[in-house]
């Protein structure tokens, strides 16, 4: 059945009945029509306020998203009509655990602190590692052998000029993806960038036809266990290393970004990118959320609903609708 809006009238009977749509209903996802008049603010709009931040599903404001609804701010994305609500739904109804999931996790750290959020974000990517939708994909996607890239030198080549030191990712052979390696010489680098005051300006930039297309897919599936995995996280995740010495940290990016490759550099004081750049976040599709810090990173920079909209949505976001939302801060 084809999903309809929901009038006033109907969010309150819906929150009134207690049945709310879930995953385990034929309506993974709720829609709103923010264009109908909202009535008198009191008790009745507090509660659907309530109620839509508390829905387990996604929901979806339908309406003008430069015009100001007083439901707006509860909704998790807002589009201007159907037919941008359109993919959302079908990606929505494909892995409807990950996008229940993934909408959970924004409305719930977006006051926390950074330590706080990234571990939120943590338990909810090893949750879905466990879930039916990541192992169905990873049945058919999994890697005969993680990807084994020829490129010479270290994983991060670490330049110095007088106090700017430039971190190179250096693996062009492999897109600079967000491997084992490249996160472990990414963590040395930036524990050197922390302790070592005098390297005043920090360059993250990468090798080759783009700076990163995120976590490297031919390791997918190698973790012992989604808990273990977890673990490591806490222990060893870039952007939180970033997150510690990001003030004199800017990262300058191009081509691809992907996943990783735009998470982590969020991180950063100070993101630029040129104009061949693009960013999207696909994790959707393989029954996950961003899992590299960008459920933290990339809403403290564009806020919750952009972010929702880049990853029920998938869809890829231009250098110049980057910078005019904010997720890089110039153009070069």
């Amino acid at each position: 059945m084809p999903l309809a809006p929901l009038t006033l009238a109907m969010l309150d009977a819906l929150l009134d009945s207690g049945e709310t749509p879930s995953l385990f209903s034929d309506q993974p996802c709720v829609l709103l029509d923010l264009t109908q008049p909202p009535g008198p603010r009191g008790p009745r709009h507090a509660r659907r306020l309530h109620g839509l931040r508390t829905l387990p599903a996604p929901v979806i404001g339908l309406g003008n998203p430069d015009r100001h609804s007083p439901l707006a701010e509860a909704c998790d994305v807002v589009v201007a009509s159907m037919t941008e609500a359109a993919p959302l739904i079908d990606r929505i109804a494909t892995t409807p655990i990950a996008a229940a999931v993934f909408v959970q996790l924004l409305r719930a750290t977006e006051g926390l602190p950074l330590d706080a959020a990234l571990f939120a974000e943590s338990l909810a990517y090893s949750t879905l590692q466990a879930g039916p939708e990541y192992q169905a994909w990873l049945a058919v996607n999994r890697a005969a052998e993680p990807a084994q890239p020829d490129d010479p030198g270290p994983a991060v080549d670490i330049q110095r000029d007088g106090p700017r030191l430039t971190l190179w990712l250096n693996r062009p052979s492999n897109r600079n993806a967000m491997s084992r390696e490249m996160r472990d010489a990414l963590i040395e680098a930036l524990n050197l960038v922390r302790l070592d005051l005098s390297a005043e300006q920090v360059i993250i930039a990468g090798r080759g036809a783009c700076f990163s297309t995120g976590g490297d897919l031919s390791e997918f599936g190698t973790a012992p266990d989604p808990a273990t995995a977890h673990l490591v996280r806490s222990l060893a995740l870039p952007g939180r290393a970033l997150a510690a010495c990001a003030e004199r940290v800017a990262a300058r990016l191009h081509g691809a970004c992907v996943g990783s490759g735009i998470e982590f550099p969020a991180f950063a004081h100070r993101v630029e990118a040129n104009h061949n750049a693009w960013f999207q976040l696909p994790e959707l599709r393989f029954g996950l959320i961003p899992g590299a810090g960008g459920c933290v990173s990339i809403p403290r920079r564009i806020g919750r609903q952009r972010t929702a909209w880049m990853v029920l949505s998938g869809a890829r976001v231009d250098a110049a609708t980057a910078h005019a939302w904010g997720l890089v801060d110039a153009l070069v």
